[in-house]
């Protein structure tokens, strides 16, 4: 048994891949309009799952959490006019504009995943996390030591990452990995089959609670050093 919708927003993505230009969208416009409609349905139903859990993120809506699928290509050198994936976003005080740790969940064939954590902090938000987790390390393994959080996590992603510690933290710091890192970020993959089951919300409210600990352990950074810039919409 399979979410028929989900298979259709799935597929509908698969042939923008294969077609991103503007001919072939305003053909199938009518297929991106019932697989939008579907992402909306899951956003708002995520979105009022995850406020049970989290209620920082109480008054945020969908259209606060979601991205736009128009591509800006005016400073790129791809020139796609679409984006070949659907997004969301929860995280307090902004949604997608927002600079503080959230549930992201992305939506691509092949490349479905679920995130959380901070990404592309700006330099003095940065620096403030590191102080932070090297203040507090104890905590971070505290969490990461959960059961919950290692079968889905395991440790802060790893793509962004310095090659030495940066100027003015430890080089013998016990993590010094986690120093190195330029974004705070934790992910897990899902299958097009776990995204199409039926009880997908349900699995991925469970990934959500899991990641909340380390999301709070993160935020706590605006509390302790001061809000910092909106980033621009993505």
């Amino acid at each position: 048994m399979v979410n028929e919708k989900i298979v259709n927003l799935l597929s509908f993505l698969a042939d923008l891949a294969e077609n991103n230009n503007r001919e072939w969208f305003q053909a199938n416009k009518s297929r991106y309009d019932d697989a939008h409609g579907t992402f909306l349905d899951f956003a708002a139903q995520y979105l009022a799952r995850l406020t049970e859990i989290d209620p920082s993120l109480e008054g945020l809506q969908p259209k606060d959490c979601v991205w736009r699928i128009y591509r800006d290509t005016r400073f790129s050198k791809d020139k796609r006019p679409y984006k070949e994936w659907f997004g969301v976003f929860p995280a307090a005080k902004g949604g997608k504009k927002s600079l503080r740790g959230g549930y992201y969940m992305h939506f691509q064939p092949g490349c479905c995943m679920f995130a959380g954590g901070i990404w592309a902090p700006e330099p003095d938000l940065l620096k403030a996390l590191r102080t932070e987790i090297e203040a507090n390390y104890e905590e971070v393994e505290a969490i990461m030591a959960n059961s919950q959080w290692q079968k889905y996590f395991g440790d802060f992603d790893t793509e962004w990452m310095l090659k030495k510690v940066p100027a003015g933290f430890d080089p013998d710091f016990v993590h010094a990995d986690w120093l190195k890192r330029k974004a705070y970020t934790f992910s897990t993959p899902f299958t097009d089959k776990q995204v199409c089951a039926p009880d997908f919300l349900d699995r991925v409210i469970d990934v959500a609670r899991a990641a909340k600990p380390m999301n709070d352990f993160l935020n706590y950074t605006f509390e302790e050093y001061g809000e910092f810039a909106p980033r621009a919409c993505r």
